[in-house]
């Protein structure tokens, strides 16, 4: 079966506009999921709405209210919600562009693929994406999605274009909320030496094949024993770490391999990026249609 678009309408730069749809780009059916059932007979169980004092509640008497304080809310109905909404205006437009650099990875949020609608839109869908390509600048337009209006984040990728959500300022805590209360503690340059040497020796290329939900695997093997019947017994608890001070930590962790042999870079660059940096952005290689 073809997946279905999230989104159906057209990518405008300017005057120039092709229709486009646009998917979700990750899957979430893979995880595990139970359901809450009768321990007796097995049957799902129905929630059923109630209120704290009156008990059982039809659906009908239910409506949507917003807490402005603690157990008091404002009472909005369906039509005064459908009254605010913005108008889903089927478009796609680009207002500006960027640097990736100038997009702080807090903002990024869930990855879309963008492609053209149809034949007749692959030849201006395609010079768009190849002008952006040429410009290696991100280019940021909104859409309405699910009564929402979105900024979305696009760059080319491949033939086609990838799409992010990002959040708004609103919805982004502020680090030094969390940050500004760690002690400003002069780190050991000895020990700064060594851990960058461990680092080293545990770089190498990322390989999403590599990392699995070891958590949603071990599910999964527990689900096909009980299948079985088998009599599931709970693991020996871990022993707890020995106590030894950070010096001799890293240089415990500078003797181990890693866990084998790691690829590393072919070459190092003159200075490293911080953390919290967004990644380099590397020219986009010219794509043909």
């Amino acid at each position: 079966m073809a997946t279905r678009p999230t989104w159906q309408g057209h990518l405008r730069l300017s005057l120039v506009s092709c229709p486009v749809a646009l998917y979700t780009a990750t899957a979430s059916g893979g995880e595990v999921r139970f359901n809450m059932l009768h321990e007796a007979t097995h049957n799902r169980i129905k929630m059923v709405p109630t209120d704290p004092e009156t008990g059982p509640v039809d659906r009908s008497e239910i409506v949507k209210g917003y807490e402005i304080e603690k157990g008091r809310y404002v009472v909005v109905t369906d039509e005064e919600i459908k009254n605010v909404r913005l108008a889903t205006t089927r478009s796609l437009d680009i207002e500006r562009f960027v640097d990736i650099e100038d997009i702080d990875r807090l903002y990024w949020n869930d990855p879309y693929f963008l492609a053209p609608d149809g034949e007749m839109a692959v030849e201006a869908f395609t010079v768009i994406r190849e002008a952006m390509a040429q410009t290696g600048q991100v280019a940021l337009g909104r859409l309405v999605m699910h009564q929402r209006e979105r900024l979305m984040a696009l760059e080319p990728r491949d033939r086609g274009i990838l799409a992010f959500s990002l959040r708004t300022k609103r919805e982004v805590k502020n680090a030094a909320e969390f940050f500004d209360n760690i002690p400003d503690v002069k780190a050991s340059p000895q020990m700064v030496e060594i851990a960058t040497k461990i680092i080293e020796q545990q770089e190498g290329p990322f390989d999403p094949s590599q990392f699995n939900d070891r958590y949603e695997d071990a599910l999964r093997a527990l689900i096909k024993e009980k299948e079985k019947g088998a009599t599931i017994t709970a693991p020996a608890e871990p022993k707890e770490a020995e106590v030894i001070d950070l010096m001799e930590q890293l240089r415990r962790s500078l003797g181990q391999t890693g866990g084998g042999e790691r690829r590393k870079p072919a070459a190092k660059t003159a200075t490293r990026r911080k953390a919290a940096a967004p990644p380099a952005k590397k020219p986009p290689a010219k794509r043909r249609a």
